[in-house]
């Protein structure tokens, strides 16, 4: 015998190490998310009283925690546990499941680009409800505000959408102090001011436009959100071509992993 053995397939350290490492990030990150989003529940009641999830009037931004985080601990498991145990229905099921997200965006990057009338129509229809719900959930209303400030605006097309909330409507009887104003977070800021004045907004609206233009912004989140798109198209494309681009890597070295795993199972 000369000696030689013969070397047959062999599963790639690199990839299998690569995927493994990635992927328990994410499924730490998913935990981290869950838990944020049940301990949220847990200081609102929800989790004492399920029925309470459908109380709210308005988006409840703790689904976005819990949605986000199932989504990551899901494909991080499914990416880590199937990597480092060369299990390839697991790495079949996270290049499956990473796929089908991939598709979902692209679909919902091509329908909005196609239906953007409705689209606006739909994010007026969905903040008009959640100025109706402000006042009912904390970190509804904390989501609202950072909005309006951030994107200096006020309401989905204007301060007067604001009349849609049962305390800052303008109708005679309603006996709220804040009648006819909006909240703080409509106000323009002064830089000079160091402590934010909560109760800038009221009677905003009782004032002529002219003069609300001083107090409070009077443009609506709907076309300022549009605006921002505008000036940051870019970034935002570039964004979301990165992470595109990170799914269909993550798809290849999956199915390149399950390939080398099949060769290798093939060949004893």
């Amino acid at each position: 015998m000369s000696g030689k053995h013969y070397k047959g397939p062999e599963v790639s350290c690199c990839i299998k190490y690569f995927i493994f490492g990635f992927n328990v990030i994410f499924w730490f990150l998913g935990i981290a998310f869950l838990g944020i989003g049940l301990w949220a529940w847990n200081e609102k009641g929800v989790l004492s009283n399920i029925s309470s999830i459908t109380d709210l009037g308005g988006f409840d931004p703790v689904w976005l925690f819990l949605v986000v985080g199932g989504v990551m601990f899901i494909l991080g498991f499914a990416g880590c546990i199937g990597a480092l145990r060369e299990n390839t229905f697991l790495l079949k099921f996270f290049s499956v499941f990473l796929g089908i997200i991939f598709f979902l965006e692209l679909t919902a990057g091509v329908l909005a680009f196609v239906f953007k009338d409705w689209i606006k129509d739909q994010l007026y229809f969905f903040i008009n409800n959640n100025i109706r719900a402000y006042r009912d959930d904390i970190d509804l209303q904390n989501l609202i505000d950072f909005t309006q400030e951030y994107w200096q605006c006020c309401g989905a097309f204007g301060a007067d959408d604001w009349n849609l909330n049962i305390y800052f409507n303008c109708t005679d009887s309603n006996a709220s102090r804040e009648r006819c104003g909006v909240p703080f977070s409509c106000c323009t800021k002064d830089p000079a001011e160091d402590v934010i004045n909560t109760q800038c907004g009221y009677d905003a609206r009782q004032k002529p436009e002219v003069d609300q233009q001083a107090v409070i912004y009077t443009k609506g989140c709907v076309p300022q959100f549009e605006k921002w798109l505008q000036d940051n198209l870019t970034i935002v494309a570039g964004i979301f071509i990165g992470i595109a681009l990170l799914q269909i890597f993550g798809i290849c070295l999956a199915q390149n992993l399950v390939s080398d795993i099949e060769a290798v199972r093939a060949s004893w």
